[in-house]
């Protein structure tokens, strides 16, 4: 049996009976900071140099460089190599195209009015969250919601901090407006969202990373689209990053990321009603389709283990499996905070990529059958995109390594010039929609990639089946 414990220790830190909701000026989407991060200069700036050092090196070498790919390519591999480079890069500069094209069709869909509003059930899972999860409960207190159409629950997934006791103080101060619970023992984050979804009421279930917190009007632009698409099972919010406000400079190379990620990649994908992964910090979903998919997902086994991560890539894979649509809504905003470190970083990487072989596979099951009404062409392009990055990842580092060996020189200086070409993109789309001088973190952030994370894709198809979340203690 499952103890529910509420209210049952009290506590008080000096700090708690005057506390407040903690404003972060990223909130605001249209937010402009001017920090003075002498350091966050350096890097950018070097990054820049060092890319442009590249392509006139490239300019430089080219004739070194020609003669190079020449001798090589007047050979039977040499052929083989050209021919299946050529089509990847065709493949690839196509799928670039054909998802602006998709990006300039989205549209997100805006807020209903209060009496078309479904009820809303938010499930807040945390493990050892500390303060913070005190701060997401407020942030979702202030949404511009009916009050009598939500039911905020926290469940405290056995931490062994104080997390449990910051529940508490924000239940002390919401009153009946949220309902705390603690499970018996750390089970993992999917656990303590299925008994979220037993405990819900609404018609739609919102789920929120307790390190993430949300704008005022967040959950009603979240939900909207259950209102007017039938069809519509889950819905992807717009992930930022909190935490890019301090001297780290990682959440700021993220930051960039993530609006790539989200307000491109994920419109297009949207556009296809396809949407591949409904993020953990900010998700929606129809609760019909929930409950039609949740034995699978509660007991959902990788090679004869359990599944203890990707429960959110999990859930959206199912639910589009059972034909329904899902979408993205870039008005919608979550702020989540992200690792500031190299070793938290390629851990957090480590559990989405073997989640993305797991999926894939299941994915795999499903995308050539008639699982839905409608046009199927977009969800397999979009499936197939990601097995070629799969496929690709052993032959790219074997190549890369073979580069390296032979012409260290070139390697560096041709590599670099790619990162100028293709990272310019992300530059350019965070600059239009946010602040010139932050998007140069894209260059410094395709570096790190490049050349210190490349290794990730690999590992985490090699150890697929391993378990555990890595960046939690």
């Amino acid at each position: 049996m499952i103890l529910e414990k509420e209210n049952s220790i009290k506590y008080n830190p000096s700090e708690a009976e005057n506390l407040k909701v903690e404003e972060h000026s990223n909130f605001d989407p249209e937010f402009r900071e001017n920090p003075k991060d002498l350091k966050g200069i350096i890097v950018r700036a070097s990054s820049i140099v060092l890319l442009i050092g590249a392509a006139y090196l490239v300019y430089v070498l080219q004739n070194d460089f020609s003669r190079y790919n020449l001798e090589r390519l007047d050979t039977l591999w040499g052929r083989i190599f050209f021919a299946i480079a050529g089509a990847l890069f065709l493949f690839k500069a196509g799928f670039f195209a054909y998802n602006l094209y998709l990006y300039l069709r989205y549209k997100p869909i805006s807020s209903v009015a209060d009496d078309a509003l479904p009820t809303c059930t938010v499930i807040v899972p945390a493990y050892n969250e500390g303060k913070q999860v005190w701060a997401t409960l407020m942030s979702l207190a202030k949404s511009d919601y009916p009050a009598e159409k939500l039911q905020l629950l926290a469940i405290d997934d056995g931490s062994k901090d104080d997390t449990w006791e910051w529940m508490q103080e924000a239940k002390r101060t919401l009153g009946d407006r949220v309902s705390i619970y603690q499970q018996p023992e750390n089970k993992g984050k999917r656990h303590a969202l299925y008994r979220g979804f037993h405990l819900g009421t609404g018609e739609i279930f919102v789920t929120v990373d307790s390190d993430s917190e949300v704008t005022k009007d967040t959950l009603r632009n979240l939900v909207s689209p259950f209102v007017v698409n039938e069809k519509c099972g889950a819905v992807a919010g717009n992930i930022r990053v909190l935490n890019n406000g301090k001297k780290a400079l990682l959440p700021k190379m993220l930051d960039v990321s993530f609006v790539l990620s989200f307000e491109f990649v994920r419109s297009a994908e949207s556009s296809l009603e396809s949407v591949l992964c409904t993020p953990g910090a900010l998700a929606a979903y129809r609760s019909e389709a929930v409950f039609k998919v949740l034995p699978e997902w509660i007991n959902q086994t990788f090679m004869g283990q359990p599944s203890d991560i990707g429960e959110d890539r999990a859930m959206t894979n199912m639910i589009l499996k059972n034909g329904y649509h899902v979408l993205f809504q870039r008005n919608a905003y979550a702020y989540t905070n992200v690792p500031e470190k190299y070793s938290g970083l390629y851990k957090m990487f480590i559990r989405w990529g073997r989640s993305n072989v797991r999926e894939n596979l299941a994915m795999a099951k499903y995308v050539f059958t008639d699982f839905r009404e409608g046009s199927k062409v977009g969800s397999r392009i979009l499936f197939f995109n990601q097995v070629i990055k799969l496929v690709m990842s052993y032959p790219f580092i074997l190549l890369m390594l073979f580069f390296i060996i032979t012409h260290p020189v070139l390697f560096i200086s041709s590599t670099l010039l790619s990162i100028l070409i293709w990272s310019s993109f992300p530059v350019l789309f965070y600059a239009k929609k946010y602040k010139l001088s932050e998007s140069f973190w894209a260059y410094s952030y395709s570096i790190l990639y490049t050349f210190g994370l490349f290794w990730i894709t690999p590992y985490a198809i090699a150890t697929a089946s391993k378990r555990g979340w890595l960046t939690r203690g």
